[in-house]
């Protein structure tokens, strides 16, 4: 039984606007954002909230954060909206890239090595502090008042701070990214859809070859592919997000949400669980409830 389908991540489709090589989008009180709370996407992203506090819930990590933040994550890390709403800050923005944004030969260059590197560190999640924060906030925020050219040099300007900072925590987010490549993507995204409407019942592969007209072996070889994991990895690794999510917003025993997120074995879960987040679903559960209270109630 599944309670709330908004805890599965969603597919977010990202367009960069006519004659940009990024998407930059501003949230305010005024104007909401609206992508969907629990979702990934290939891209590469930055948020920045100005003010106020708010969870970080990315990929199998939660962790909470005051006076604002800045984060940068890699593509097709499963995540939250980080500041529920907006709650306490008037301002988000939120810019998204795919790692090749300036073509893959670019990224070759002797001067990019370090940016390279930030995008890799990226995979795991980072969270930015201190002046790093502060002048990349600003920086940001002055890119809506620049035209295309300086708009893209000044991104460039505020990738190499960060590929240069210090001044980050890695949230060690990489355990759990819902890759897909940008192949084929009408007949990967029907994939992806019919896990989500399912993965709470045993999928027969099968059942998932005929859906997309393929012949089992055939499709076994395109997912992997298309995806560099197998369809049962995959499956697993979705109904792993969901009961990361499960153990984190409802007060359901670990039994309930082994079973609430497509598992009929309950020590299969444990073990698989263990393996992919490297704690028992308890202790991840006893981890998150610690670092609310530590935030919370002694911070």
């Amino acid at each position: 039984m599944i309670r709330s389908n908004h805890l599965t991540p969603a597919l977010e489709k990202i367009e960069p606007d006519f004659g940009h090589s990024f998407a930059l989008r501003k949230f305010e009180d005024g104007n909401p954002n609206q992508v969907p709370f629990w979702h990934f996407h290939p891209e590469l992203e930055i948020v920045y909230v100005k003010h106020g506090s708010g969870k970080r819930h990315i990929g199998n990590h939660i962790s909470y954060y005051n006076g604002g933040d800045l984060i940068f994550l890699g593509p097709n890390l499963p995540h939250y909206g980080f500041t529920d709403r907006l709650s306490g800050s008037n301002s988000e923005v939120v810019v998204q890239m795919r790692e090749d944004f300036m073509g893959t030969g670019f990224l070759k260059l002797p001067e990019m090595q370090l940016i390279v590197q930030l995008f890799e560190r990226s995979k795991s999640g980072l969270s930015f502090y201190g002046n790093t924060k502060d002048e990349v906030g600003s920086r940001l925020m002055s890119l809506f008042y620049m035209d295309q050219f300086e708009k893209l040099t000044e991104f460039l300007k505020i990738l190499q701070i960060l590929a240069t900072s210090k001044e980050y925590n890695i949230l060690n987010a990489s355990g759990i990214a819902l890759v897909v490549q940008n192949q084929d993507t009408n007949r990967i995204d029907s994939v992806y859809k019919y896990v989500r409407n399912n993965f709470t019942e045993p999928i027969q592969l099968e059942d998932i070859s005929a859906h997309v007209n393929m012949t089992v072996p055939s499709f076994c070889r395109y997912f992997k592919k298309v995806t560099g994991k197998t369809f049962t990895e995959f499956v697993n690794e979705f109904r792993i997000v969901h009961a990361c999510k499960l153990l984190t917003e409802e007060q359901l025993s670990i039994a309930e949400v082994c079973f609430d997120s497509g598992f009929n074995n309950f020590s299969h879960f444990n073990k698989l669980f263990k393996a992919k987040t490297g704690k028992s679903p308890n202790a991840f559960r006893k981890e998150v409830e610690k670092v609310v209270y530590d935030e919370f109630y002694v911070g």
